[in-house]
């Protein structure tokens, strides 16, 4: 991965290590040895102003060797807490001419050739402040105040560089402090080459810290950013799973949230758009519906309208003058008018029922006498045509539906069978309780309706037999109006094929319920 997170948070981790000890490293070549000297300069002050107040407290004339012995013993105490080494020296000066007379060494104890090698450097300071002259080049003065100055000194013979201290004390007593200025280099060289190991260390330590903490990082992210692809391709199963408290955490339950509401989101938008996708189908549907309602109601009025023109004309140019033929002509004009009275009427209640605006009033009534009640209404048709009707007395059956409607269907069904009966010219008529569903149905003797019309015969105007139903005034719309107010009752029903005949079906509910 050319833009990693991880490697840049290495990277910048580890460059920011690498600054830091640069700096470091800088700062000890360069600031170090001038703070030190700074330092060293403080030290020395205090150890001359410590050793200054003893001498003022005390009358080194008056002292006992014991006494002065432990005034030795505080100075060595000053002179190894601030790691310098302190000489203290009488120095006899003639008043009238000014000029040292002697110098006669004090502290600390040692040999005579080493206290004459102190005398002699110590006198330089001595002379060169009496007679006011300028030290050579190996002298620099680096300091000076009313009580002692202080000099950076470089020895030609050990080729080393010292920072010494020469002021006066109580009376004729002076001293004399001297460091090692050398060291301080030593101390900053040693310090630089000490930092640079570490600092190879601690960068090559860092980064593999850095290389284990970031993976602790990453590869959540990483984790979500595969969550955010599975979300991309519309998989809104996978969850952010660990219960993390920190930014990464609060970033994976965002995503959680995300993925609810985008589910949610598309969900409503499918819905919205397949309800929409409906919606314009039934549109089509409707407008399909609507030109061939207008094409099949022009065509069932057309047959009627001629057949009432032609014989009021033929009334009206007195065709047949004999009262018997007139009568004949008015009764097939009220015939056909009535035809197309029952038509519209018919279509008018279907219109209703399926738009919706035909309300549906359930009410628990008996089943059984609604059967009897049609087929009581039905008597006179069925012995002028010679129909056999068999309808077993059963208990009473007691279901929910709109009892006029439910009547409808039963007469469609009725008078369907009796349009089509044939054969042993046999009607029966069937009520079955299963304690939740009531299943009506009517067989009729005679001609099967052929397998491929069977899905069709619930269409408006549809016809199985074309020259049979324009014999009787069928137009097609009774099993319209059975199937439109099956199903704003939500109930199942159909046609069954027996070798004998038909039967139709519809089913009610027993129990409120359902």
């Amino acid at each position: 991965m050319k833009q990693s997170l991880r490697l840049r948070l290495v990277f910048l981790s580890a460059g920011m290590i690498i600054l830091s000890i640069v700096i470091c490293w800088i700062m000890n070549l360069f600031l170090l040895p001038g703070y030190y000297e700074y330092f060293k300069k403080k030290t020395m002050d205090s150890a001359y102003g410590q050793t200054a107040e003893l001498f003022a407290a005390n009358d080194w004339e008056s002292l006992s060797v014991e006494q002065k012995n432990e005034l030795y013993d505080e100075v060595d105490k000053i002179s190894l807490n601030s790691s310098v080494t302190m000489y203290i020296m009488e120095v006899r000066v003639n008043v009238e001419s000014g000029m040292v007379n002697s110098i006669d060494y004090l502290y600390p104890g040692m040999s005579d050739q080493m206290k004459e090698k102190n005398i002699a450097q110590f006198s330089k300071y001595v002379m060169f402040k009496r007679l006011g002259n300028v030290f050579d080049e190996n002298y620099e003065m680096i300091q000076k105040t009313k009580s002692y100055e202080l000099y950076k000194v470089y020895d030609e013979r050990t080729s080393s560089s010292y920072m010494e201290l020469v002021g006066g004390l109580n009376g004729d007593y002076w001293i004399y402090v001297r460091a090692n200025y050398q060291s301080i280099r030593e101390s900053a060289s040693i310090s630089n080459e000490f930092l640079a190991y570490a600092g190879v260390a601690v960068t090559i330590l860092c980064v593999l810290i850095m290389i284990f903490v970031s993976n602790r990082y990453t590869k959540p992210i990483l984790a979500l950013a595969k969550l955010a692809q599975k979300m991309e391709q519309l998989n809104f199963d996978v969850r952010y799973e660990e219960d993390r408290k920190d930014e990464i955490g609060v970033l994976g339950h965002s995503m959680n949230s995300l993925s609810d509401k985008l589910e949610e989101t598309i969900s409503e938008l499918k819905t919205a758009n397949n309800e929409l996708q409906l919606d314009l189908q039934r549109r089509s549907e409707q407008e399909q519906m609507r030109q061939e309602f207008l094409a099949n109601v022009s065509h069932e009025l057309k047959t009627p309208i001629a057949l009432i023109q032609g014989y009021a004309e033929g009334l009206q140019e007195n065709v047949n003058e004999d009262a018997e033929s007139r009568e004949f002509y008015c009764e097939v004009i009220v015939d056909e008018a009535d035809k197309m009275n029952q038509m519209v009427k018919r279509l008018l209640s279907l219109n209703q029922l399926e738009f919706g605006n035909g309300q549906v009033h359930l009410e628990h009534f008996d089943v059984r006498e609604v059967v009897k009640s049609v087929l009581a209404s039905s008597d006179i048709l069925f012995r002028q045509k010679g129909i056999t009707v068999s309808f077993a007395e059963t208990d009473p059956v007691f279901v929910w539906a709109d009892e006029y409607m439910a009547e409808e269907v039963v007469m469609n069904y009725v008078s369907n069978a009796v349009n089509h009966i044939g054969g042993e010219r046999i009607i029966e008529v069937k009520i079955q309780s299963s304690g939740e569903k009531a299943r009506i149905s009517v067989f009729n003797t005679g001609e099967k309706i052929p397998e491929g019309e069977i899905g069709k015969i619930w269409n408006k105007f549809y016809k199985v037999d074309k020259a049979r139903t324009r014999e009787y005034g069928g137009n097609g719309i009774g099993l319209s109006i059975v199937k439109a107010i099956m199903d704003a009752h939500n109930q199942q029903y159909g046609v069954k094929n027996y070798d004998n005949g038909v039967e139709f079906w519809f089913e009610l509910d027993e129990k409120a319920e359902n």
